[in-house]
Formats: C-alpha cells, sequence, structure tokens
C-alpha cells in the first residue's frame, strides 16, 4: 500500500479526535477505562501538546498524541502514543508521522520528544532507533502496571524511554543520509523472533517474562554504567539486538 495519498496535519476538531479515540481502540485492544478519553484529545493542542492524525480521505490511517512536560526548567513533548492502522502498517506511515510531528515540535520551540516503548518490540525498537536516531538512556519498571491489551501478554509494562534530540547531530545527520552515525558497541541486549508467539499463548508465557527479566537486568546494569541504547539490528530470523554504546553529545535535561 502507499502513503502518497494520506495528509498528515494536526488535528483540531472533535470529531478528529473521536476517530483518535477509537483509533487507540482498534490498535490496542484497551478497555474502556484504560482509554485515554475525548476530553484529553481535544484538550491537549490547547495546552502546547499535539494530536496529529494521517488521513486518507476521511478515514484515520495513523495519529501521535502528545503531550507537553517540564524537566529542570526546560519544556519538552512526551509523545504518548503512536498510532497506525493495520491496513497500514509496515508502509513508512508511523515513520512519516513521527518526521511531522518534529517539523512541528520545532516550529513550536521544542528540542526534545520523549516516549516510552516496549524493549521486546522489535520492528517498534528499529524504527525508534535507526530510523529515527532516538536514544535510551532510562528503563521504567512496570510503568503502566498489568493493562488490558492483548499487545502486552499480561506481563509487567516494562519500558525504555526514548529520547528524541530533534536538533541534534545525530539525528539530522540521520535524516540527511538515511543512516544513523557508528558508534562502538559496548554491549548487546537480545530479543528473539519468537517473543511474540510466547506472549501470545498462556502456556508459553513464562518464557517471554524470563527475557523480560534478564533484559531488565542488563538494561539497568549498562545504563548505570553510563552506557545508551544507540543502535538496533535485526537478523533474517526477525531476532532484534540492541546495540549500546557511549553517546557522545551533551543534550541532556537531567539534573546536575
Amino acid at each position: 500500500m502507499t502513503t502518497e495519498m494520506i495528509c498528515v496535519r494536526n488535528c483540531t476538531e472533535l470529531d478528529e479526535f473521536r476517530a483518535c479515540v477509537a483509533l487507540q481502540k482498534e490498535v490496542w485492544g484497551f478497555a474502556d477505562n484504560e482509554l485515554v478519553p475525548l476530553r484529553i484529545f481535544s484538550l491537549a493542542p490547547k495546552i502546547g501538546g499535539q494530536v496529529i492524525g494521517a488521513w486518507q480521505g476521511d478515514t484515520l490511517a495513523g495519529f501521535a498524541f502528545s503531550i507537553p512536560g517540564n524537566r529542570n526548567g526546560h519544556p519538552y513533548l512526551h509523545s504518548h502514543m503512536l498510532a497506525v492502522k493495520e491496513s497500514h502498517r509496515n508502509t513508512g506511515l508511523g515513520r512519516r508521522i513521527k518526521l511531522f510531528q518534529r517539523e512541528d515540535a520545532i516550529a513550536h520551540g521544542y528540542e526534545l520528544l520523549e516516549w516510552t516503548f516496549d524493549p521486546l518490540e522489535i520492528k517498534n525498537a528499529y524504527l525508534n532507533l535507526e530510523r529515527l536516531g532516538a536514544i535510551a538512556l532510562r528503563y521504567n519498571i512496570n510503568q503502566y502496571g498489568i493493562t488490558s491489551s492483548p499487545l502486552q501478554g499480561f506481563l509487567p509494562t516494562d519500558r525504555l524511554v526514548a529520547e528524541w534530540w530533534l536538533k541534534s547531530k545525530r539525528v539530522e545527520a540521520l535524516l540527511a543520509v538515511g543512516k544513523r552515525p557508528s558508534f562502538e558497541a559496548e554491549e548487546r541486549v537480545e530479543v528473539p523472533a519468537d517473543i511474540y508467539a510466547w506472549k501470545a499463548q498462556p502456556e508459553s508465557r513464562q518464557k517471554a517474562a524470563d527475557v523480560q527479566l534478564r533484559n531488565r537486568a542488563e538494561f539497568l546494569s549498562a545504563f548505570s554504567r553510563g552506557l545508551a541504547c544507540l543502535g538496533y539490528e535485526r537478523d533474517a530470523h526477525g531476532n532484534g539486538t540492541f546495540l549500546l554504546g557511549r553517546w557522545d553529545e551533551g543534550w541532556s535535561y537531567a539534573s546536575k
């Protein structure tokens, strides 16, 4: 499927926000009490956040939803959701939405977009690190609690925090040449392609839990020693590997 006929733009109307709520439920399968409600979608653009929709005619094919944050006096955007309709996945639409999100954030004076992502999701990790140029230096254990989404497999919602420094040399170089800068990988954290099948079946879910626990320990240890997730590899069998090394840029809103 081509995405050429899809228009990516900011959402401003209630009907557009309603479409985002509906697509959110379609993509994640949340129970109603776990959905981000219409009121929050409608509020976000009014307080410095974003609701960006990808429209194919009257059909919402994807959206990104962000809210403003502040760390140590520095404003930034937290991108809480990126959703793409199943019929439009693997077309590059997710990346296109993120790049629109970047330009809109820069136009409003932001330097940083953050979001959390499941380190067991191989395609998402590849997009974040290799196709967008985000980095990860933090790991949150069970951030959202056990959710009703079948995608999570009833495991703890462990999350890496993606930091997308919008005007960093890393991001600008990647967008200019289509490839992230090279670095020396000091450690690797592996995710087997079978993780999706293991999460989907109760009898094999413990295998997925074991991978999560092992990788959690590896990430926390690496981050405590100043390493960052800077790259991601996928092999011919669909297995994923995080590449960790030293980030040589000084972008940070952390306490000194």
